[in-house]
């Protein structure tokens, strides 16, 4: 059989139509990196050299992370099977997403909120139910709230939500979990809790055991500094945290990860100067923003977001020529992440530039 004549291997139709996940785009030697949500600080201090102390390479990993799990349940007052670790928090949003919805069932979420959530329905045989965000960008709980059907099976909630950097409030996630069915999982995806500076946040870990279908997701990526290593956490009841682990991949989670992420555990005090120094820079860079005539919604996150709408490319095109690699939304805004110290001249004079050259009436500006 000639290639001509070779029939395409059958494959979901869905999952061909299907974008693959794209990560921000790579910075050349002299610009700087700002467009994955990276930490721009190396792992703290020692961790590197306890995961090549410690690692065996040749030997498979704790399939359970069982030690990991220990450290993070005696923290959050739970027990070790209220504790699930996967290959970053992203890994088990899927594994529970797999497990609790399918085809003919429906997956709720605000958009535009976290880029791969729609990819992850899409795999698990679902149908995604996109609520707007409202007009200062943060989610619309009540609407979330009214898009639940006989069909749902999984309501996602990110705060701060990427790539908005709003966040939900304690009091308003409370009325939405008492507004919802409680046998409907929801899923609180908590992935930049650290740098959370606003009090009426909601909290996910203080609402531990409150609630019989709420599963908390945390991660070692952005705070810890871990991104590369892929590990992250989720506390949650045993039922539905059992279904994540037999939906998981098994041995997913690496020793090195496991290594790192319990020397990580043990640094809270350095943690905490880190995070600080990463809020302070992300207020500097709002406030220089704002100063400049741009509207940029709540920052809670380690980044900012420019809803630049139809300017989108040239919002980023200009962020480029001044050094600045952003992560674009085509046809919604450019994320800006928190990254060196030294970036913030060059933010600051593309700032100047992009608010000369919107229109007055746009949305991004405040010049109009």
């Amino acid at each position: 059989m000639t290639s001509a004549e070779r029939r395409p291997v059958k494959l979901r139709p869905e999952i061909v139509a299907l974008p693959p996940y794209k990560q921000g785009k790579p910075a050349p030697v002299d610009a700087y990196k700002l467009s994955s949500n990276e930490n721009p600080y190396p792992p703290l201090d020692g961790v590197i050299e306890d995961v090549v102390r410690a690692t065996s390479f040749n030997r498979y990993p704790d399939a359970t992370a069982l030690a990991v799990r220990e450290v993070l349940a005696a923290r959050n007052g739970v027990s070790v099977d209220e504790v699930h670790i996967g290959a970053g928090s992203v890994s088990i949003i899927s594994q529970l997403i797999s497990a609790a919805a399918g085809a003919g069932d429906e997956v709720v979420y605000p958009w535009r909120s976290f880029e791969a959530y729609p990819g992850l329905v899409t795999v698990a045989g679902a149908t995604s139910v996109q609520v707007p965000l409202k007009a200062d960008d943060s989610l619309d709980l009540p609407a979330l709230a009214e898009a639940v059907t006989e069909r749902t099976r999984v309501v996602i909630v990110c705060s701060p939500n990427n790539p908005t950097g709003t966040v939900v409030g304690a009091a308003e996630f409370a009325d939405f979990m008492e507004s919802i069915p409680d046998d409907l999982l929801v899923l609180l995806d908590e992935a930049y809790y650290e740098f959370i500076d606003r009090e009426d946040a909601v909290d996910g870990l203080a609402l531990t055991g409150r609630y019989p279908n709420l599963v908390v997701l945390h991660t070692f990526s952005k705070a810890y500094g871990l991104a590369g290593l892929r590990i992250g956490w989720a506390i949650g009841p045993v039922d539905i945290l059992n279904a994540a682990r037999a939906s998981a991949i098994p041995l997913s989670v690496t020793e090195p990860s496991q290594v790192a992420a319990l020397a990580s555990l043990e640094r809270d005090s350095e943690l905490a100067e880190r995070v600080s120094h990463i809020r302070a820079r992300r207020n500097v860079i709002r406030d220089g923003f704002l100063d400049r005539g741009l509207r940029v919604p709540e920052a809670q996150g380690n980044f900012i977001w420019l809803g630049a709408g139809d300017e989108t490319d040239r919002v980023q095109d200009v962020l480029y020529s001044h050094g600045i690699v952003a992560r674009a939304f085509p046809g919604s805004g450019v994320r800006i992440s928190i990254g060196e110290e030294e970036s913030i001249a060059s933010l600051f004079r593309a700032a100047d530039e992009i608010a000369r050259l919107l229109p007055a009436a746009h949305p991004l500006s405040t010049l109009g």
